[in-house]
């Protein structure tokens, strides 16, 4: 037997989430992405600039784009978390030293967290502030009356948990360059749509 085979024949696969988790996992980076994106250029612009820069129509385009991404994030949040639930966590192919191991754990808790906390304080916010919540073109209930002050405070930590959420997927992307380029232990792998 060649020196491949036996190292085929001898490597088990690494240990990886069910399927549902990773594409729900993808998913998500891709509608949270641009969610960022649709509210970045809000916070920059603002509502005037938008209008002045895209017109009524591209400004309401943008508006209902970004509030959509976010009960988009939050409902595939909730898939995800069921996932979780359903088909648990798989284990590691080398063991992760323990700080390693209780960073990781309080880095997923946080984007757990924050990905539940944004879209809703994006909504509350919204809601409050007398706007409508959109779902592409539906409309969708509020939740809460209107109270200006209320929607400013709410508009305010909806940008806060965003900059949080930045700093975490660096976090998160430095760490798994890390285990990808250094440690080369498996872990991205894990959560990987390829072998």
């Amino acid at each position: 037997m060649s020196n491949a085979a036996a190292a085929s024949v001898g490597h088990r696969p690494p240990p990886r989430y069910a399927l549902v988790q990773r594409l729900l996992h993808w998913l998500i980076v891709a509608l949270v992405v641009l969610a960022l994106a649709a509210g970045g250029t809000i916070g920059y612009f603002g509502f005037e600039g938008l209008r002045d820069l895209f017109g009524p129509a591209g400004t309401d385009f943008v508006y209902t784009t970004h509030k959509t991404l976010g009960v988009l994030v939050l409902g595939f949040m909730v898939l995800r978390i069921l996932a979780r639930l359903g088909f648990g966590k798989p284990g590691y192919a080398q063991p992760l030293p323990a700080p390693q191991r209780i960073a990781s754990q309080i880095v997923h808790a946080l984007f757990y967290v924050l990905l539940l906390a944004m879209p809703v304080l994006g909504w509350l916010a919204t809601a409050s502030g007398g706007f409508p919540v959109h779902l592409f073109h539906i409309e969708l209930p509020g939740l809460i009356g209107r109270n200006e002050e209320l929607s400013e405070l709410l508009f305010l930590w909806h940008g806060y948990v965003a900059y949080a959420l930045m700093g975490l997927i660096v976090l998160h992307i430095a760490g798994a360059l890390y285990h990808w380029r250094v440690r080369r232990d498996e872990v991205m792998q894990r959560m990987s749509l390829f072998r």
